[in-house]
């Protein structure tokens, strides 16, 4: 039995990564999505919350982890965050061996990691592909965001890996900066090219 085509999904903050998710979900592909992971884990009744509670006090409630709390707790703390990181990724790792386990007999499973270069690495990933677009729409799109500021982009972009050096490493590249029928033909041609059988 020849086993699922393993697609690494990923882009920085702003490029469309969750457009192209669906899109990829719309063509009936099975969408590992490591952020919805990490929501669950830490939502009301989560693995998470327990063990991040312990680490951090007062973070959680009734609702699960209070992200804002959270946030504050290890924003700009590398030793908090790595507690943190510590006990979020093996449970995440958990969540996607069953999701692959459910999925084994599917052509092409797409795992979407937002920080794939920075944190996870392209450790089990048959292939990395990355959404992009050009700077100028990026930065439209996220100062569109409620809460956004000029500032906060500007720390998030300096934890990213920079767009062009994801685009240099990955196998293969969406662009979001056209329009959308041409980022989905192109989704559709990507998933056409990896499932295809090999002659």
């Amino acid at each position: 039995m020849t086993k699922p085509f393993i697609l690494g999904l990923t882009g920085s903050i702003g490029m469309g990564k969750s457009a192209v998710a669906a899109m990829f979900r719309g063509l009936g592909v099975a969408v590992f999505d490591a952020d919805a992971a990490v929501h669950e884990l830490q939502g009301p009744g989560g693995a998470c919350v327990a063990p991040i509670e312990r680490a951090f006090p007062g973070t959680t409630g009734p609702q699960g982890v209070d992200r804002q709390k959270l946030g504050a707790a290890v924003f700009g703390n590398s030793a908090a965050l790595k507690v943190l990181e510590q006990i979020v990724h093996p449970e995440v790792a958990e969540l996607r061996r069953t999701f692959l386990a459910e999925n084994s007999a599917a052509p092409l499973i797409v795992f979407d990691i937002p920080l794939l270069y920075e944190k996870t690495g392209q450790h089990g990933l048959d292939a990395v592909v990355v959404v992009s677009a050009p700077a100028a729409l990026q930065r439209t799109r996220v100062l569109a965001r409620p809460g956004m500021t000029p500032e906060k982009f500007a720390q998030i972009l300096a934890l990213q890996v920079p767009d062009a050096e994801k685009r240099a490493q990955a196998d293969y590249v969406i662009d979001t900066g056209v329009s959308l029928a041409e980022t989905r033909h192109a989704v559709q041609q990507l998933v056409h090219t990896i499932t295809a059988p090999q002659n």
